[in-house]
């Protein structure tokens, strides 16, 4: 921060770029208390916001916070401003440091002259708005408050005065939303009685909407909560229900656990029987072999007794193949199929397993032939059409499960 023999007080970082209004702002402290704000663009502008944040850091680092001060805008290249930016300028006005003394304008163009007539219409008592042609005169004038001297606010004539009010008027109703502030008519033989009688219809109006928008809006907000409520609950509904079909689901595992428990047992049972009657074939089939009798009878005999201990050995197998994933499928198949008989959904599994049909068929004790009846029958109970496998059918409903 430097300061001139002007009495400026400058800092490269007082400045705000507006990218989208496409201009650049900055501010300086002349003559120890007054801030001077312009703004830097190659075209005509409108002002989109007052950067605020940037005034405070300016008062703060030039010790302005509690000391009196003025602001001079410098209005050239700016052909309006936005709403937001009066708002700013308003609260300015209202709600900033009690020290704020003058708010100046200079630069004005013929477009914003009526925005800078009706801050000076609005503005508090305590606070001089200045409007003037050039910055050399905006600076005197504010110099004068300085000194004591302050400036006239008297209007020349009674058309300027009305248009004062009249601006006043407007402005409080649209930017401060003074609605309940009643429009001060003039006397009714006065030719400006009818527009302030207008602009007082107006603010009745604008009351009268208001009303019906927030009769609008507490009507939304019912149906709103009757909503919420409604889906709080079904959402609760659908939560016990949840609840109770995870208790149904808990209930059926453990049903599953304990009957998978009980097939183990079988399971035990069934394979050391199949392993003591294995051993026993063994022995009749050497006692055969050692048998002196017709060696075709001798054949017959011992090629049946081979076929049964592969059939026992196939079954041994079967049953210590099955896991608890294969319970489980039989027990959905069955719900599915409840149609299947025990042989049927035995076979079903083996299908599933991948084995071929001279295994099943020695397995549930039957021919070939025989296993290809009971596939015949089973692809109708399974409800399969013509060019459907029995076997496809059965994998991919395993997968679903």
């Amino acid at each position: 921060m430097g300061e001139t023999s002007l009495g400026t007080i400058k800092n490269s970082n007082w400045k705000s770029v507006h990218p989208t209004a496409g201009y650049t702002k900055r501010m300086e402290v002349i003559d120890d208390n007054i801030v001077h704000t312009w703004i830097e663009s190659k075209k005509d502008v409108i002002l989109d916001f007052m950067d605020a944040e940037l005034l405070q850091v300016v008062l703060q680092e030039a010790g302005l916070e509690n000391r009196e001060f003025h602001i001079i805008f410098d209005l050239a290249n700016t052909t309006s401003i936005t709403y937001r930016y009066k708002l700013a300028i308003t609260d300015l006005f209202f709600n900033w440091s009690p020290f704020f003394g003058v708010i100046g304008f200079y630069n004005i163009a013929e477009s914003m002259r009526i925005i800078t007539e009706s801050f000076a219409a609005i503005a508090p008592g305590k606070l001089c708005v200045i409007q003037a042609k050039t910055y050399e005169e905006v600076i005197e004038r504010v110099r004068e408050y300085k000194s004591g001297v302050l400036p006239s606010m008297e209007l020349p004539d009674e058309e300027r005065r009305e248009e004062h009010r009249f601006l006043g008027a407007v402005a409080r109703l649209s930017w401060l939303n003074l609605l309940e502030e009643p429009i001060e008519l003039p006397p009714g033989e006065s030719r400006y009685y009818t527009v302030f009688k207008a602009i007082e219809a107006l603010r009745l109006d604008l009351i009268a909407k208001n009303i019906d928008y927030e009769k609008e809006v507490q009507e939304l907000t019912h149906n709103l909560q009757n909503r919420i409520t409604q889906m709080t609950i079904k959402m609760n509904a659908q939560a016990e229900l949840n609840k109770k079909s995870v208790t149904e689901f808990k209930t059926e595992i453990s049903d599953l656990k304990s009957r998978l428990a009980t097939q183990d047992m079988e399971l035990t049972r069934v394979s050391t029987a199949i392993a003591e009657k294995t051993t026993k074939l063994r022995n009749i089939l050497a006692q055969i072999n050692a048998l002196e009798i017709d060696t075709e009878v001798k054949k017959g005999i011992a090629d049946t007794c081979l076929g049964l201990i592969e059939t026992e050995t196939i079954e041994k197998r079967l049953n210590t193949e099955q896991t608890e994933d294969d319970s489980v499928f039989l027990s959905k198949l069955q719900k599915k199929h409840p149609n299947l008989n025990q042989r049927e959904l035995r076979i079903s599994l083996l299908v599933k397993m991948n084995y071929d049909t001279g295994d099943i068929a020695r397995s549930v004790g039957i021919s070939t032939r025989g296993m290809e009846s009971i596939r015949y029958r089973m692809h109708k109970k399974l409800g399969l059409g013509k060019h459907q496998s029995i076997k496809t059918y059965l994998s991919e409903l395993a997968v679903t499960f």
